[in-house]
């Protein structure tokens, strides 16, 4: 019996059923596709890396290679390239040696470390010698200069001159005596004990001086003003000779200067021999020369070159001569070297003033101020004190 709303059809299999099974068909066809490309990709990519890790190998293998024959074409290091073996002198080679070789063969050419080693040998010598120049022309140590003190306190070594006679004292000899200084040789004094006195001493106790062991005295016999020019006698020069005279101290003089020309020279110089005539007989010591700057304030003498200072020292040394006394000039270092020529002075004593316990003047010299704040029995207060190298009083 036929319900309603059913269709009449042949029977078996609808057509929904049938697009369904082309569907589930095509899609397992398509994901076995995917499946079997997949696999194919990897396969390919797997060679792709192994074909890169190979080449890699390969590139390793040629720098390894490229390496070792890089090594072997070095030089190789012999025996005779090593350092220690210069140590040994090479032995001649002897003429039976020589013979018996083939005379003809060429010389082995020098390996690039002995030749590195012989330049570092070479530097080595030039350094050497260069330290060796450095210490020869040190003024301090190649015995050639001598170091100056100037006023303002600076110093500066200054070349010693080969033409002035030098200083040969030897200071070994030298003693002191309760503060005196005396030279002795072979046991025996050859100096003479000495100062220098003027109105600024003060009062002076010759006796005293005598049993002090004082043999002479330096007395200054007048100046000429620094800055007024004129020329005066010393307040205490009168008291001070007599006084010397009458403890039978051997006596010499000195004059400050400022002179500025030889005229003004050799009118000081007329005026020392016109004060020491009544003293004539016991003057056994030289009449000096003391011209000197002045501390803290300008002197007449500031303008005068060291050509002019020299000629004023002769001019003034040269009439205390002709008078018939001995003539000497007074002056420190800097002084006698840098302010006036001792190549022209050389027929002069000179009195050296320096503080030292051993002076380093290089020249020679007669007299020598070693102290100008002594403590001596007959003076009050410093003393300036002297030693004199020469016997003046037997001359």
């Amino acid at each position: 019996m036929k319900l309603p709303g059913e269709e009449e059809t042949g029977g078996g299999v609808g057509p929904s059923l049938i697009y369904m099974v082309i569907g589930v068909s095509a899609f397992v066809l398509i994901v076995l596709f995917a499946v079997f490309q997949g696999n194919d990709n990897k396969r390919g990519g797997s060679e792709y890396l192994q074909e890169i890790q190979a080449q890699k190998e390969e590139e390793a293998k040629q720098e390894e290679l490229a390496a070792v024959q890089e090594e072997e074409a070095k030089p190789k290091l012999r025996a005779e390239d090593l350092d220690f073996w210069d140590m040994y002198p090479e032995e001649e080679e002897t003429e039976s040696t020589a013979d018996a070789g083939d005379v003809s063969a060429p010389s082995a050419s020098k390996n690039p470390y002995t030749e590195k080693a012989e330049r570092e040998k070479e530097l080595d010598r030039q350094r050497e010698e260069e330290q060796q120049n450095e210490q020869q022309n040190d003024p301090a140590t190649d015995g050639k200069h001598t170091l100056i003190t100037n006023r303002d306190g600076s110093e500066e070594w200054v070349l010693i001159s080969p033409y002035l006679t030098k200083n040969t004292l030897d200071f070994t000899k030298m003693e002191d005596k309760a503060g005196l200084k005396r030279y002795m040789e072979n046991g025996r004094k050859t100096s003479y004990v000495g100062v220098d006195i003027s109105k600024h001493t003060g009062k002076v106790y010759f006796p005293s001086l005598k049993a002090a062991g004082v043999d002479y005295v330096m007395i200054r016999l007048g100046s000429r003003g620094y800055s007024t020019g004129q020329i005066t006698l010393d307040e205490n020069f009168k008291e001070n000779i007599e006084g010397a005279i009458e403890a039978q101290l051997d006596v010499g003089v000195y004059f400050y200067s400022q002179a500025i020309s030889q005229d003004e020279a050799v009118q000081e110089a007329n005026f020392v021999v016109q004060n020491l005539e009544p003293y004539r007989a016991h003057i056994k010591y030289p009449v000096a020369f003391n011209m000197g700057f002045v501390s803290n304030d300008k002197s007449r003498i500031e303008g005068l070159s060291r050509e002019d200072k020299t000629t004023v020292t002769v001019s003034f040394l040269d009439a205390i001569r002709a008078a018939g006394y001995v003539p000497m000039i007074y002056g420190d270092k800097e002084w006698l070297i840098k302010e006036v020529d001792l190549t022209k002075l050389q027929n002069y004593d000179v009195w050296l003033s320096q503080e030292e316990e051993i002076p380093d003047y290089p020249y020679r010299y007669a007299m020598w101020q070693y102290d100008t704040d002594g403590v001596l029995n007959g003076i009050d207060g410093g003393a300036d004190l002297n030693i004199c190298f020469v016997s003046y009083s037997e001359r």
